[in-house]
């Protein structure tokens, strides 16, 4: 895929980047963005402009935040859904951009992923409330709602059109997106100290530093699988058991499959390590998991230096570590004693 672009789905990262040389960040700075939690660790003994440097970052994935939110009825989002039926709607080169990559990520995965997922999310929220599966035949009628094919881009002119009765959201592109903005701020500031960048569960490592990656064990809370250990790059991690729903005695991912309208199955978690954002090979955690392991990593395999980790809904494990990855796997027996948490 050639878009400079990383997404990642999003879920709770229970502990993440420490080094062998001090675990402590010098400067800490913490929000709440798009409802996970943010953080700005900056380290060294000197660590000038710290603070301005994360109200930076900050401030700009808030603006993010609310361009491409569903809910703000003043978002350029919330315009294209109101009016996009019946017209063609300009929009900007970012969100057309955007756009344009969930369609590409739409088409990449048979429509298994899909950003006109609207009508469905109320009605597994729903059945998550009442423990109670969906009506076979409520779940027919809101996939008629659903279609990736609908939407139509006209990039000369920087305008999107429906077809079909659809409505888009690009959640799943907007948290790793944040990424690729700070990424480029901080290549404009240039920094002299590492900073370690989280948005809930995703991890972005900038500068010199050995930095650590723990992946949280999806079916013993406070317990680890293992450990990515990695000079620099990015870390994306999506789903985690305490995502799911238990639905009549059943646990229910809160990925959804668009080409059936029901959870994804065998799945519990996706780790995956990127090598950085330089270049144009990335895609979306929530992606790849919806097309399930074996598809995942071919497509994985073909992006230079990647390493990621699959556990099924049975615990098993597996792995993918590409022979020009600059990350590490290492298991909790040869780390558990010896570094500190952070």
């Amino acid at each position: 895929m050639k878009r400079t672009m990383l997404a990642l789905a999003a879920l709770a990262l229970l502990s993440g980047g420490c080094s062998r040389r001090g675990s402590r960040a010098t400067y800490l700075q913490r929000s709440y963005i798009m409802n996970v939690s943010a953080q700005f660790r900056a380290y060294g003994s000197s660590t000038p402009g710290a603070k301005e440097l994360a109200d930076e970052i900050f401030a700009e994935w808030e603006r993010v935040s609310g361009e491409f939110s569903s809910t703000d009825p003043y978002s350029l989002t919330s315009v294209v859904n109101k009016r996009a039926a019946s017209e063609w709607v300009p929009v900007t080169d970012e969100f057309l951009r955007l756009l344009q990559l969930g369609l590409d990520y739409s088409r990449l995965s048979g429509g298994a992923f899909d950003i006109t997922f609207a009508p469905l999310y109320p009605i597994w929220r729903e059945a998550g409330a009442r423990k109670k599966l969906p009506r076979k035949e409520d779940i027919e009628e809101a996939m008629k709602r659903v279609g990736y094919r609908c939407v139509e881009v006209d990039t000369a002119k920087k305008a999107v059109h429906f077809t079909g009765p659809v409505q888009i959201n690009l959640g799943a592109l907007v948290r790793p997106y944040c990424f690729e903005r700070a990424y480029k701020i901080l290549g404009e500031r240039a920094p002299a100290y590492p900073v370690q960048l989280r948005l809930g569960a995703n991890m972005l490592a900038y500068g010199d530093r050995t930095w650590r990656y723990r992946v949280p064990d999806p079916f013993n809370h406070g317990d680890i699988l293992g450990m990515f250990a990695f000079d620099k790059g990015l870390v994306i991690s999506s789903s985690g058991r305490d995502q799911f729903t238990e639905i009549e005695g059943t646990l229910y991912s809160h990925l959804l499959d668009l080409r059936t309208g029901y959870p994804i199955k065998d799945y519990a978690a996706l780790t995956v390590y990127y090598p950085g954002l330089d270049g144009d090979n990335f895609m979306s955690s929530a992606a790849l998991a919806v097309m399930g392991r074996e598809k995942a990593f071919r497509l994985l395999e073909g992006m230079k230096g990647t390493a990621a980790l699959w556990v099924d809904d049975k615990g098993r494990s597996f792995f993918l570590l590409n022979r020009a990855s600059g990350a590490k796997w290492r298991e909790p027996s040869s780390f558990r004693d010896r570094l500190p948490g952070v």
